[in-house]
Formats: C-alpha cells, structure tokens, sequence
C-alpha cells in the first residue's frame, strides 16, 4: 500500500489468525510473479531485517528512536511521519514523545520498526503478549497483555503512518472483541479514539459494546474522555438503557468526591446515622479501584463497610483489587478478612484475576538491588498465592529467639537490621509490609559504628546503652509487624534472611567492599538462593491449593499461518 494513500478502515475483516508472520507477499501476487522474483523479495526482506538486528551493522545507523538505532534513510522511505522527523534534523527520538496519547513499550516499538524494516511481523513475543494463567488462558489471544501489546503497535503503526500495520492489528482486535474482558474494551476504545481517522469502524463497534455493557457510569468517567462519556450516555438513553445502577444514589457523588480529595473526615460525616450507607454506595470498591492507597486504608480501618461486599457486577473488593494489581492493598483487604476463594461469576478467583492481568516476563522477574524491584503484578500474585494456601494462617517461618526478647534495645536493634535487609535485597515487597505496618513516620534509630544489617550480640547492646523511649516502642511495634507480614507472606524469603543473619553475610554484603569480586560473587550466590526460595515458595503452594490442578496441562501451540492472509485459522 502506497503511504501516501488515504487510509481507509474498510479492509476490517474477521477470521484473522492466532499469530503474524503475514509473508511479504500474498499466495495470489506469488503465483503471479515469477518464483526468482518472489525469493529476492524475500531476500531483501532478510536483509533489511538484518540491518536492524546485526549489532555488527551498528555502524551504519544514523538515528535512534528509543534507545534503538535506526536509519534515516529506511524510515523516511516507509514512514511520512518519519520522513518529516528526519527532514526537520533530528536524529535522537523519544518514543513517549513520538506515541503520545498512550504508552508504547520497547517490546512494540521493536515489533513495528521489525515491520517497517522486513515487511513481515513475527509471533507476538513469548513472554510480553502471554498472561501467567496458563491453566484458563491456554493460546493467550484475548487476555490482557496480548491486548495491550496488539493496542500499542497499533497506536504507534497508526501514529508512524504505516496504514498496513494499522489494518492488519485492527481486524486482529475486531476478532478477539467477543473474548476480551469488559474493562478492556475501554482501552481498546480509547486507542481507537486517539486513532479514529485510522480506526472508524473499531471506535463504532467498540461504543457499541459498551454501550450495552453493565460498566458503570462513574467507571465510564474514570476513563474515558467526557465527549465518549456523553456519547455513550445518549446511546444509552436512546435504547432506555441505565448502566449506572447503585451509583445513581444521592450520596454516593458526595462520598466519592471526599475520597478522590483524601478527605476521610468528610467521608466519617456522610455515614454518622447511616450505618450501611458505605456498603449501599460501594464505597470500597470505588475506593480500591480509583483512590490512593492511604485513604483506602483509612477507609477499611473505619470497620463499618464490608470487606467481602458485591458490586453490581458481582465483583468482591478483593477482585477490584487485584485487577488494579496493587499489592499493598491486596495484602491490607487479607489483614482485615477479605476471602480469597470468593470467585466472580465466571468462576474466578483474585489470584485468577490476577495472573490473568500479568505478563509472564514480569512474573518470572526477580527483584535485587544490582537490577530492579521486583513488579507489583507478580507481589501481587504472589501475596495472593500466600493467601490461598492450605496453611496462610500460621507462619511456617520460626520467630527468631531476639523476637521474643526481654530486652527492648537488643529487640529493637534485631529488627532494624532485619527490615534493612529487606529492603537492601527486596524493596518492593518490604516496602508493602512496612507501608501495611505503618513503618512511616515513626523515628528511624541509628547507632554510630554500628553498620545496618548486622545482627547485633548482647555485648553490643551494653555497648549502645540508649533509653527507650516512647517513639522507640512506636518504631519496635511497627517493625515487628513488618516482619510478621514477611513471615505470612514471603516465608521462604524470611527463612534467608534468617539465614543472612545467623550466619553473618550482611556485614560482607554491606562492608565497604562493594566493587571488590568477592562481594559480587557472595550477592550473586544470595540471589540464587533467594530466587530459588521463590520458586519453591510457589511449588509449595501448588501442592496445597485446591485451585492448583493435580497435573499441568500442556500448553498448546499456536496454530502456523496459512500462506494466505484472509484465510481463517482452526
């Protein structure tokens, strides 16, 4: 297609396959070429590919876009956008300025330039475009992020003027329309919308479910622009349509006014005389899906809403929860009783809902201090494992004996030591229990010559010789919970740092050796050990939850692409 034809929508089609690998050409332009002609173009299309990937061919690019090197002169070639870009000097892009109106990743920055380049697009990669549900979700066409990876090449197809890739994502997401989750209907609307001179017919079609959907009024305004609010509104009212059911009571805009401004005390007035009106308006499921973390929490400590209350769609607030994938509140809502096995309508439970909503490299992703913090998808998996298993209740990690110390101060020293290496070898995770464990604020105690992470002896206790005082004990008792939601939810992760401890690795880990070899070699092993902590963590788990399958089920192939493109999978 020439680019500088006017795109039209009209080519939508359904039936397109499970995977793109469209060849360069079609069956029918093959039989019509001669079969020479047809291997040079696909040699040139190796070629080209080549140039992309070969880090040998660095050399020769002249741009990035990124972080990725690229060539001018290719891109202007294929790309109007491009070519005005590079008409204009520039030779340093940022994607999140080239794709704005909605975030495209590396991965699919790669997957379109891959386009631009070769003319071919490969599988969606294994790995971005899978879920973590593989027991429910076995050929990942539909789940969200297979979704969010085909919505962001499209944007960023459209936004670049490659019109065929435009096309091609397009029928793919008409295919999967019937299959994809309700509240992911409105992201594809919303890509549709910033590319609607591109997307005509995907805009209609998904208005047009959302339309008849039970997705509430107040969800609608959360995230959709006003002008698709009001004209979902007018379609509504034309068919004699509500969608917003419980959320038309008078009270509920006041509520949700004074929990959007982190205003509790406000909230605290509405319900004085009116016991159940949290629960009337749902309040914690609008708190859980839209508000900050704190005011939720303060919410949930008021102890008058229901923590295992149903919406209209018969979601738990767990289940809003884990679809937010925040870990700190999903760990908060088990603190305060929220039922883990409770499952929506189709059968799912948090966890379920969870994974379905994670991509599978952020799953197996695992958190040190030389990389990144682990993801809060994957601590919210795995809290929610934790929750499901036989055994939550009780802590299968032993208390250190300076737990149940006499003495304050060595009690005191033990724990700081214990949640500094937390958060030396786990960020994320400590931070989500010290957070539920109100850790902030409190007085964070120092000692001179006395290094974090050290496991402190009696002898230095006497040593130190302080006075407990009144914030000491505030800081003792919010640790203390720190480590005891460690134990419950992170036990394997707790038994190293036992282990780190008793054995006296901090002091090598944190002595001033951090560029020395054997200190990088000691973390490395750590590591290791914590990783497979995690992986037995998740094995025990299996074994014990009645919603882990007996047997794995092998995972099934996706089907290979006919040579012709309109043809329709099985």
């Amino acid at each position: 297609m020439d680019d500088n034809q006017p795109f039209s929508d009209s080519e939508v089609t359904t039936g397109s396959p499970n995977h793109f690998s469209p060849p360069l050409l079609t069956e029918e332009a093959e039989l019509a070429l001669p079969a020479a002609q047809v291997a040079a173009f696909s040699r040139l299309s190796e070629q080209l590919g080549c140039l992309l990937h070969a880090r040998e061919l660095d050399f020769c690019a002249d741009a990035r876009i990124g972080g990725e090197l690229v060539h001018r002169c290719v891109l202007s070639a294929r790309s109007p956008f491009f070519r005005e870009k590079f008409a204009a000097g520039a030779t340093e892009l940022e994607i999140g300025d080239l794709a704005e109106g909605f975030e495209v990743g590396r991965e699919a920055l790669v997957a379109v330039l891959q386009y631009i380049y070769t003319g071919r697009l490969e599988e969606l990669p294994i790995g971005v475009a899978e879920c973590v549900d593989d027991e429910r979700c076995i050929r990942h066409e539909a789940c969200w992020p297979a979704l969010h990876f085909m919505l962001q090449v499209l944007h960023a197809a459209s936004r670049f003027q490659i019109h065929e890739l435009v096309s091609l994502f397009q029928r793919r997401l008409f295919d999967i329309l019937n299959e994809v989750a309700k509240d992911d209907i409105l992201s594809i609307l919303v890509v549709a919308n910033l590319n609607k001179n591109h997307c005509r017919q995907l805009l209609k079609k998904c208005i047009e479910l959302v339309v008849v959907s039970d997705i509430e009024l107040v969800t609608l305004e959360k995230k959709l622009s006003h002008e698709l609010v009001n004209q979902i509104l007018d379609v509504r009212a034309h068919l004699g349509l509500d969608g917003s059911n419980s959320f038309k009571l008078p009270a509920a805009k006041s509520i949700y006014r004074a929990l959007d401004t982190d205003d509790i005390e406000l909230v605290k007035l509405f319900i004085v005389g009116k016991p159940t009106i949290l629960d009337d308006v749902k309040a914690l499921h609008y708190a859980v899906a839209f508000c900050d973390t704190k005011v939720t929490k303060q919410l949930l400590d008021l102890h008058i809403a229901d923590v295992n209350s149903r919406d209209h769609r018969n979601h738990t607030v767990l289940h809003v929860a884990a679809m937010r994938k925040e870990p700190e509140i999903i760990m908060y809502l088990l603190e305060k009783g929220a039922q883990p096995f409770d499952v929506t309508t189709d059968g799912r439970t948090a966890l379920q809902i969870a994974k379905r909503l994670t991509r599978a490299v952020d799953y197996r992703s695992v958190g040190t201090r030389e990389t990144a913090p682990t993801p809060r998808e994957r601590l919210s998996i795995e809290v929610l494992e934790r929750a499901e298993s036989l055994d939550s209740a009780t802590e299968i990690t032993s208390v250190p004996v300076e737990m149940t110390s006499n003495n304050p101060q060595e009690k005191l020293l033990y724990l700081e030591s214990r949640v500094w290496l937390a958060e030396y070898f786990f960020p994320a995770e400590a931070k989500t229990a010290m957070n539920n464990a109100n850790v902030e604020g409190t007085l964070k105690f120092h000692i001179s010559n006395y290094g974090p992470g050290s496991k402190r002896s009696a002898c230095d206790v006497m040593k130190a010789s302080f006075k407990m005082t009144e914030e000491h004990f505030c800081r003792m008792n919010a640790l203390e919970r720190t480590v005891e939601l460690g134990m419950r939810f992170f036990p394997r992760c707790s038994m190293l740092i036992n282990k780190t401890l008793d054995e006296g690795l901090s002091d090598q880990l944190t002595a001033d050796l951090d560029n020395s070899e054997e200190r990088k070699n000691r973390f490395k092993e750590i590591m290791e050990d914590f990783s497979l902590a995690f992986t037995e963590d998740k094995k025990e788990f299996e074994s014990v939850s009645p919603f882990a399958s007996a047997l794995k089920r092998p995972r099934k192939a996706r089907s290979k692409r006919p040579k012709d493109g309109n043809k329709t999978l099985p």
